[in-house]
């Protein structure tokens, strides 16, 4: 299908961010601008090419705004088709509309603000969402833009293609609707008046066909949250590799997830959803140098991800020492890109650190219906920290078992961590006892030499008996982190005491299943 080169353009809009660049555009392309209200205006400050829509239809607003736009000679100049209905426009004079910009009343943003009911109904758009849906029923004719982040593409596109291509009609057309499902959920669901519980609804840019899913009998694809602004995992920027698999993008979530939540310098490595070795220092390629040691068996095949720029020097030692599956940081030095093309199926992925979430909450499929639940973005401060041992934590190890719970988050329950130095030294995932997931810390220390006597311990939930300090003190651990809240608290205490253990007490679990 060929590109459309619009000669007459509506712009009703309530966000006019961006307007200048645009109304500046279509002033060069001699396009005949229709506008209404406050949108009138700031045109007119623009430029004085501008109609108002009641001069266009003769036909004044009424009820305060109410009705403006809903006139046959807007409606049918917009679903006009181009090769039949032009002769039904030219018997009543009226004249084709070839582009729609119109963004919606703010619904949402107006009651999250806090608003009356009243304030509330006068936001539900009547007259944008018409002629937007109008607009992309007939994209075949009709490019319909909702969203000012779109303004810029459609110059580009515009100029590129010396007019605006099918393909890109028909991706604004289904933006259109993915917006008005989302936008009359939330309408429908204010009008419920239960706050408490919110069904969430989805919108979506676009859809991946991945090669399988979890194994390979399994179908798979990778779904796009519309209105992303920061490059996430399912966003990422792929700057060089293999297309990834869905355990791949399981696995870079999960890094993705641990590293962001480290200030300094940080590397995390995850196999199998879980983080196998993480370590914060003064530089990247002493973060990786650490958290590789933490685990080098585990680490092959693994996810890395850095929460600062990646270097050569870091890429090089990465090269040489294992075989990576995905690398993600938040930006890559040019001699790092190069290092990486010397093995072309390394994923590399450019992300943001900053997470777009304009979906908030963790979904899980259950038999007959989904479990829905809030993001665990909990922080603990060194402050909420509550020692209930004889022995106080030292400086150092407070920075440690700051450390540990950090990444302990992150780990599969029932999870204990092993740290020292801000580097996980033992890391026990997925048991249905915590005791032997402090076994498991404990052997992966001692594989891989690291010394265990004087690190600290996390523990992502309560210790039921005193059986988990018991076994931390047999490793020589000296300081543990947990949330507290077991009925026998006094017998693991006790069991700390004992030991010259100090222990502090979150209040708070993180549970991870």
């Amino acid at each position: 299908m060929n590109a459309i080169k619009p000669k007459t353009a509506l712009i009703s809009l309530s966000d006019k961010s961006q307007l200048n660049e645009l109304v500046s555009f279509l002033v060069t392309q001699k396009v005949k601008i229709l506008s209404t209200g406050g949108t009138f205006k700031a045109i007119k400050e623009i430029t004085s090419e501008v109609v108002e829509v009641s001069d266009f239809t003769g036909f004044e607003e009424m009820m305060d705004g109410r009705v403006k736009t809903l006139h046959p000679k807007i409606h049918a100049g917009i679903l006009a088709r181009r090769d039949q209905d032009l002769d039904i426009l030219a018997e009543r004079g009226y004249e084709p509309i070839d582009l729609v910009i119109v963004n919606l009343y703010p619904f949402k943003e107006t009651i999250a603000e806090g608003c009356s009911f009243e304030e509330a109904i006068e936001k539900i758009d009547i007259g944008g969402p018409t002629m937007i849906r109008s607009a992309a029923k007939n994209f075949k004719d009709v490019a319909v833009v909702s969203n000012p982040d779109d303004y810029s593409r459609l110059i580009q596109e515009w100029k590129n293609a010396d007019g605006i291509s099918y393909e890109f009609r028909k991706e604004l057309s289904q933006k259109v609707f993915s917006l008005m499902a989302d936008y009359n959920h939330s309408i429908s669901e204010y009008l419920k008046g239960d706050t408490n519980v919110i069904l969430p609804s989805y919108s979506f840019d676009k859809a991946t066909s991945l090669r399988y899913g979890e194994n390979p009998h399994q179908a798979a694809n990778l779904l796009t949250f519309s209105g992303l602004k920061n490059k996430n995992i399912a966003n990422a920027e792929i700057l060089q590799g293999k297309e990834l698999s869905y355990n791949n993008i399981v696995d870079a979530d999960a890094a993705w997830e641990c590293v962001r939540a480290f200030d300094d310098p940080a590397c995390v490595i995850v196999k199998h959803a879980n983080p196998c070795g993480v370590a914060e220092s003064e530089n990247i390629y002493d973060a990786y140098d650490l958290a590789f040691k933490t685990d080098p068996t585990s680490a092959f095949g693994g996810i890395i991800a850095l929460n600062r720029m990646l270097d050569t020097k870091t890429a090089k030692e990465i090269n040489s020492r294992q075989f990576v599956e995905v690398i993600l940081a938040t930006d890559f030095e040019d001699g790092a890109i190069l290092e990486f093309a010397k093995k072309k199926n390394v994923r590399v992925l450019k992300v943001d650190l900053k997470q777009d979430n304009p979906y908030p909450g963790v979904i899980k499929k259950v038999s007959g219906g989904i479990l829905l639940q809030g993001d665990d973005t909990h922080l603990i401060q060194r402050e909420d920290l509550k020692c209930v041992t004889k022995r106080q934590p030292t400086p150092k190890e407070i920075d440690d078992l700051m450390f540990a719970w950090r990444v302990a988050k992150f780990v599969k329950s029932n999870a204990i961590v092993y740290v020292r130095n801000r580097q996980t030294i033992g890391i026990g995932a997925g048991q249905m006892s915590r005791v032997i997931s402090a076994d498991i810390a404990n052997l992966k220390a001692k594989e891989e030499g690291l010394e265990v006597k004087g690190a600290v311990m996390a523990s992502d939930a309560f210790f039921p008996f005193r059986d988990g300090i018991d076994k931390a003190a047999s490793s020589g651990i000296a300081a543990i982190i947990q949330p507290g809240g077991s009925i026998r608290d006094e017998e693991v205490i006790a069991a700390a005491d004992e030991n010259n253990i100090a222990m502090v007490y979150t209040g708070i679990r993180h549970f991870r299943h």
